[in-house]
C-alpha cells in the first residue's frame, strides 16, 4: 500500500483469502529501489560536477598565486632599482670630492670610506660597479661618450669618464667610455 505521496507504506493489505499481498509488496519495492536509484544517479552527477569545480577553483588558485609571486618579484626588482638610482649622485659627488681631496690625506681617507660604502651598498642592490677599461665596447653596457685615436684595437675601451653599474641583466647605468678608433 502506498500512502498519499506515492511511497510504500509498512502496512500490509490482506488479499480476499486473508493473505498479505506478495506482488503488490514485490512492486512497491521496485518502486522504492528505483526512486532510490535515481537519487543515487542524481547524487552522483552532483558529486562529479563540484569535484570538478573545485579543480578548476585550484587550477585558478595556483595561477593568481603564480601571477602574485611575478608581480611581487617584479615590484622588488623596480623599488631596487629606483633606490639604487637615488644613490648614484650620491656616489658621483664622492668620487669628485675624493679627486678634489687629494691633497688633504685625512679627508682623502674619509670620502674613500664613505664612497666604498655607497658602492657596497649598490652591489648589495644587485648593482655591482663595473669598469670595461681595455675590454671592447659593447652597446648594451658602455655609453660612447668620445672617441680617439690610439694604438689600441679598434673598438676597445681606452678611458672610463664614469663607472657602469649593474649587471648585464639588469643595468641601472652604463659606463660613460672613450674608445679607441684608427
Amino acid at each position: 500500500m502506498r500512502d498519499r505521496d506515492g511511497y510504500p507504506t509498512d502496512r500490509q493489505e490482506s488479499g480476499t483469502d486473508g493473505r498479505t499481498d506478495d506482488a503488490g509488496a514485490a512492486e512497491d519495492a521496485r518502486e522504492a529501489a528505483t526512486g532510490r536509484s535515481d537519487e543515487i544517479d542524481l547524487a552522483a552527477d552532483a558529486l562529479t560536477r563540484l569535484e570538478d569545480q573545485l579543480r578548476r577553483t585550484t587550477a585558478d588558485l595556483d595561477d593568481l598565486i603564480e601571477s602574485y609571486q611575478t608581480d611581487l618579484v617584479r615590484a622588488a626588482a623596480t623599488e631596487r632599482a629606483r633606490v639604487a638610482a637615488a644613490w648614484l649622485p650620491v656616489v658621483d659627488r664622492l668620487e669628485l670630492a675624493l679627486r678634489q681631496a687629494e691633497d688633504d690625506a685625512k679627508t682623502f681617507d674619509a670620502v674613500r670610506e664613505v664612497l666604498q660604502q655607497a658602492v657596497a651598498a649598490l652591489a648589495e642592490l644587485g648593482f655591482p660597479r663595473f669598469d670595461p677599461y681595455g675590454q671592447n665596447f659593447d652597446p648594451l653596457l658602455h655609453e660612447a661618450v668620445g672617441t680617439v685615436r690610439d694604438v689600441a684595437e679598434h673598438g676597445t675601451v681606452v678611458n672610463v669618464m664614469r663607472p657602469g653599474y649593474g649587471t648585464p641583466d639588469a643595468l641601472l647605468r652604463p659606463a660613460g667610455v672613450v674608445v679607441a678608433k684608427h
